[in-house]
């Protein structure tokens, strides 16, 4: 009963952190209850690593800024966040002077063309994706290029899935500008992936934001900010 008692309180927890002026509210039981896609069941760390990384990356899940993704069976949750926050938080990076990203293709004549932005003919072959991000007072931007084999997403039957089939240069080339970005400003984005970067499935990432006032509380008395606390 005692055991009980207190994993009730642990999944009720309310831990608040600020993100943008905003406070966010998460504990265990609302993370298992609103924010988990997928349909599978999500373990306890599993959610406290998801709740951690939203605290300490300033992440508010609710905005669609975090997914924490887990399918049936034994197979590990994925954690990627939401496709704005990257290009977001970069431009507020005093540091941050610009990128620019494309595609690699190969050409009729078997040679090799970075290509800004995602445009390959029906003669080329899309091999992978290209970034560049310029940094103030660095000689040399951070440069990054990534090989579409290595990311392309596939099926259980071997076959290419829906996102990567219908835009794989667009696909390929957010892929190298999230790396780009990561390399560049690692204080701001340590941690954080994008859901090109990993396996998703075939899942296309619901970015409605979750209404905030249909949640079910916690206990009132369990609202108070923990600073630390045991799920750190």
């Amino acid at each position: 009963m005692v055991n009980n008692s207190l994993a009730k309180q642990q999944e009720s927890k309310i831990v608040e952190y600020e993100v943008s002026g905003e406070k966010v509210k998460l504990s265990p039981a609302i993370i298992r209850n609103y924010l988990v896609s997928g349909g599978g069941n999500v373990s306890d760390q599993e959610i406290v690593m998801f709740l951690n990384l939203c605290r300490f990356q300033h992440l508010n899940p609710f905005l669609r800024e975090a997914y924490l993704i887990k399918y049936g069976g034994n197979q590990p949750a994925t954690m990627v966040t939401g496709k704005e926050v990257f290009t977001k938080r970069a431009r507020r990076n005093k540091d941050y002077a610009g990128q620019q990203a494309g595609v690699v293709v190969q050409k009729e004549d078997g040679a090799l063309e970075n290509r800004i932005g995602t445009l390959v003919l029906e003669n080329e072959k899309l091999v992978g994706g290209w970034a560049k991000v310029f940094i103030k007072d660095y000689v040399e931007p951070v440069e990054i290029t990534v090989s579409l084999s290595e990311y392309i997403g596939m099926k259980k039957d071997g076959e290419v899935n829906g996102q990567w089939s219908k835009k794989p240069a667009t696909m390929i080339r957010k892929v190298a500008l999230v790396q780009a970005l990561r390399e560049a400003f690692p204080e701001d984005f340590s941690g954080m992936y994008s859901a090109e970067e990993v396996d998703t499935g075939n899942q296309i990432l619901d970015e409605t934001p979750i209404d905030e006032s249909k949640i079910v509380d916690a206990p009132a008395q369990a609202t108070q900010p923990q600073e630390p606390d045991p799920l750190a």
